[in-house]
C-alpha cells in the first residue's frame, strides 16, 4: 500500500482536544487566582486592614490597568517566544505573584509595628488609616505581579488554538477552553472562603492567606504538565497526518511550505496594526463589554454582602454564586452557533460571527430587570446575571476568534493581546468607578428609580452592563461591515 493511500486511510487522532483541555485548565487556574481577593476581601481582608469600597475599587482598578498595559506587550512577547515557552512564562508569574498576597499582612504588619491580626483589626483612627494606606500599597504591587503574568493566558491560548485548530472550529474551541473562566469563577465561592475559614478557624493568620498559596500553587503544577504535553504541530508525534492535515485545511497544500515561510518571516508593527479599521473595531468592541464580567467577578461578592447581608462564606451566599457561573456555563454552546450559522447559510466566518454575537448582545438586556428581581428573590437576581454572563462568555469566545479570522497566524498573538489591552481598559473603569460610585451614592442616599444607596448604585451598574455589548457590536459593525481579512 502506498504512503498516500495509507494516509488516506487513516484514522485521525485527536490530539488537539488535548491541547484545548490543557487551555481550559490554565484559563481555570487564571480566574480562580485573580479571584481570591474578591472572595476574601469583604469579610476576612477588610476587617483587618480598615478598608472601604474606595480601597478595593483601587486595588482591582489597578489590577485592570496593568493587565491592560501588560497585554500590550504580552501578545508580542508570546509571538515571540513561542507558544509553549510563553505561556510557561505567563503562568509562573502569574502563580508567582497569586502567593505574593500572603505576605501582604506579614508586610503590613512590620511596617505599622504590629505583630498579629487582632492588632491590625483593633486599631482606631490615624492608625487604622495608616494600616489601611500600608496595607493597600503590598497588596497592589502583588497584584501588579498576578497582572503582568495573566496577561499572557489569553495570547498564547488564541495563538495555542489557532496552530491546532482549523479556522471553522476555532470558536468552538476557543469557547470550551473560555469556559475557564465560567469553572473558574464557578468553584471558587465554594473552595476559597472554605479554605479561609478553615485556617482561619486552625489559627493561621487571617485565613486568607494560605488561600493565596493554595490557589496560586495550582499554577505551578499545570506547568510541569504543559511541559510534557504540548509540542509544536509538525513535531507532534501524537497528532498523525490525518488530523495535521484537517488542522491545516485552510491552507491549499501546494502553497502551504511557502504561506507559512512568509508568514514566519512576516511581522506586523504595532503602527501598521493601529491604523486598519479591524484592529479598532475589535478594540472597541473589547472596551465597552469586558469590564461587564469584570465587574460581575470582582463585585459579586460585595453585592451580596451589601444588599442582602451575606458573608462570602455563609452558604447561601456560596450556593447563589454557584448558580450564577453554573448558568454561564450555557455559553459552551455559543461557540457552536456561527457554525451552524455557515453550515445554514453558506456565509464566511466573520458575518456567520456577527449574526451570533448580535444575538449575543440583546441577552444582557434582561439585566435591566435584575435589581428589581431582587425584591422578589436575590435567586432571581443572580439567575439574571448568570444569564447575561452567558451571553458575555458567548460573546467573548467570538470576539477572539474575530481576530484570529481576520489576521494572519504570525500577528494573532499580538491582535489577542491587544484586544486584552483594550479589555483591562474597561475593566480599569469600571472597578475604580463602582468604588467611588457606591460610596457616593450611599454616603449621600442618593435614589434612582425607587432604590436608594447601595441599591441605586448597582442598579446604574446593572443598566450599563446591559447596554454595553449592543454598543461594541454597533462599532464593530460600523468599522468592519463586512469580512476584510487582512493580507
Amino acid at each position: 500500500m502506498s504512503e498516500t493511500l495509507k494516509n488516506a486511510n487513516q484514522r485521525m487522532t485527536n490530539y488537539r482536544w488535548v491541547i484545548c483541555a490543557m487551555l481550559l485548565l490554565a484559563t481555570t487556574v487564571n480566574y480562580m487566582d485573580r479571584q481570591v481577593l474578591s472572595l476574601t476581601w469583604k469579610d476576612f481582608i477588610a476587617p483587618e486592614f480598615h478598608w472601604t469600597n474606595v480601597h478595593y475599587g483601587y486595588i482591582t482598578a489597578a489590577f485592570s490597568i496593568v493587565y491592560a498595559i501588560a497585554n500590550f506587550f504580552s501578545g508580542r512577547i508570546i509571538d515571540w517566544l513561542g507558544t509553549k515557552r510563553g505561556y510557561l512564562w505567563a503562568i509562573g508569574v502569574w502563580s508567582a505573584g497569586a502567593c505574593l498576597h500572603a505576605a501582604c499582612g506579614w508586610a503590613t504588619e512590620q511596617v505599622v509595628g504590629y505583630d498579629d491580626v487582632l492588632g491590625l483589626a483593633g486599631a482606631t483612627g490615624d492608625v487604622a488609616v495608616t494600616i489601611a494606606t500600608v496595607s493597600v500599597w503590598f497588596f497592589l504591587a502583588a497584584r501588579v505581579v498576578l497582572a503582568a503574568g495573566e496577561s499572557g493566558n489569553f495570547p498564547s491560548a488564541i495563538k495555542a488554538t489557532a496552530e491546532y485548530f482549523p479556522q471553522k472550529d476555532r470558536a468552538y474551541a476557543t469557547s470550551i477552553f473560555n469556559a475557564g473562566s465560567t469553572i473558574g469563577a464557578l468553584v471558587a465561592p465554594l473552595c476559597i472562603p472554605t479554605l479561609a475559614r478553615y485556617f482561619k478557624d486552625l489559627g493561621w493568620g487571617g485565613g486568607w492567606e494560605m488561600a493565596f498559596i493554595v490557589i496560586g500553587g495550582l499554577g505551578f503544577i499545570w506547568m510541569g504538565l504543559w511541559m510534557f504535553l504540548y509540542k509544536d504541530l509538525q513535531h507532534n508525534q501524537y497528532v498523525n497526518e490525518a488530523e495535521r492535515n484537517y488542522i491545516l485545511q485552510d491552507s491549499l497544500a501546494e502553497v502551504k511550505e511557502s504561506e507559512e515561510k512568509v508568514e514566519t518571516g512576516r511581522k506586523f508593527t504595532y503602527g501598521e496594526l493601529f491604523c486598519l479599521p479591524q484592529t479598532w473595531g475589535i478594540i472597541l468592541a473589547k472596551l465597552f463589554t469586558d469590564g461587564v464580567w469584570w465587574f460581575f467577578l470582582f463585585w459579586t461578592p460585595a453585592y451580596l454582602s451589601d444588599v442582602y447581608g451575606y458573608t462570602s462564606d455563609s452558604s447561601i451566599a456560596r450556593w447563589l454564586m454557584f448558580t450564577m457561573y453554573a448558568i454561564t456555563m450555557l455559553s459552551l454552546y455559543g461557540g457552536k452557533l456561527p457554525t451552524i450559522i455557515m453550515r445554514r447559510t453558506g456565509q464566511n466566518a466573520y458575518m456567520s460571527r456577527m449574526r451570533a454575537m448580535l444575538i449575543f448582545a440583546i441577552f444582557p438586556l434582561l439585566g435591566l430587570t435584575a435589581q428589581s428581581l431582587g425584591s422578589i428573590s436575590c435567586w432571581l437576581t443572580l439567575i439574571v446575571i448568570g444569564i447575561v454572563g452567558a451571553a458575555h462568555q458567548s460573546w467573548s469566545a467570538n470576539l477572539y476568534s474575530v481576530g484570529s479570522d481576520i489576521f494572519p497566524k504570525s500577528a494573532v498573538g499580538t491582535i489577542t493581546g491587544i484586544n486584552g489591552m483594550a479589555g483591562g481598559i474597561g475593566s480599569f473603569l469600571i472597578n475604580l468607578g463602582s468604588g467611588y460610585l457606591l460610596d457616593y451614592v450611599n454616603a449621600h442616599q442618593i435614589n434612582v428609580l425607587g432604590f436608594e444607596g447601595k441599591e441605586a448604585g448597582y442598579f446604574l451598574l446593572f443598566a450599563y452592563c446591559s447596554i454595553a455589548y449592543l454598543l461594541g457590536w454597533s462599532l464593530l459593525k460600523l468599522l468592519v461591515p463586512t469580512y476584510k481579512p487582512v493580507k
